[in-house]
């Protein structure tokens, strides 16, 4: 069975923004601003609803008897729906357990609504076994089934005071944690034109959930800690023989480690 780690990263989303709230006019950032200062007023943080993210980059970690692979889907300037596609076409087409670190709280939820905006189909995905008897009992969107798991959920026994960062569970574990950025940067980023800073950004973070997720197999019993030092020595290898720049930032921090 196939493995496949992912993570998005998101921006507001402008045409809704000025479609919703009636800011057309405003140039990109006074409408991100503007929408930003609406959902301070309403809630008091300034944190967007799900509805209003959008995703602009979605990164996977895929691990298979034929090796692990990490990518960002689709090209740099892809619109938002060829990358949502992506995705979930490669669920429909492969089927394999997702794995993600809040995915459950956020990365789906997103996913849900731009699939719906972008009319992307994803029929796997929401079987629940109406034509697959097999997913009755374990599909990706029961909280409690395997074929989606979500560690932060999980580590945290679904209490939402007990839920943990990435960054620091993943530097707890011995491993970098994030290089350079965090979520919060990521519009600026987006509105400097640096995509491929986000891209690698996610790429990043996406290793870190990976290298979470195999010492969470060992904790459960489904991998021995050769088997995990194993896997762990295959993505080294992988990320020193594809020699790009935040891989090789990334070893070096794990080094120094």
């Amino acid at each position: 069975m196939s493995v496949l780690v992912f993570d998005i990263e998101t921006i507001p989303d402008l045409a809704a923004g000025r479609r919703l709230f009636g800011l057309e006019g405003l140039n990109d950032e006074d409408t991100a601003r503007a929408m930003l200062h609406l959902r301070r007023n309403e809630t008091g943080n300034e944190f967007l609803p799900h509805h209003l993210q959008r995703v602009v980059a979605i990164s996977c970690v895929l691990a298979s008897r034929d090796g692990v692979k990490v990518w960002s889907l689709g090209e740099p300037d892809a619109p938002e729906a060829e990358i949502v596609k992506r995705f979930f076409d490669g669920l429909d087409r492969f089927t394999p357990d997702l794995v993600s670190w809040n995915g459950t709280g956020f990365d789906l939820p997103v996913l849900h609504y731009r699939a719906l905006v972008n009319g992307v189909a994803a029929p796997r995905y929401w079987e629940t076994g109406d034509s697959d008897q097999s997913f009755r009992w374990n599909n990706y969107l029961s909280r409690y089934h395997n074929r989606h798991l979500d560690l932060m959920d999980v580590l945290s026994a679904y209490q939402p005071r007990a839920a943990a960062k990435l960054d620091h569970i993943a530097m707890m574990c011995g491993f970098p944690g994030k290089l350079g950025m965090d979520g919060s940067k990521v519009f600026d980023a987006w509105l400097e034109g640096r995509i491929d800073d986000i891209r690698n950004y996610c790429e990043t973070d996406v290793i870190n959930t990976y290298l979470v997720y195999l010492r969470f197999e060992v904790m459960r019993g489904r991998m021995n800690p050769d088997e995990c030092d194993t896997a762990i020595a295959r993505l080294r290898d992988y990320l020193r023989a594809e020699n790009r720049p935040h891989f090789s930032e990334y070893l070096e921090a794990w080094e120094a480690m």
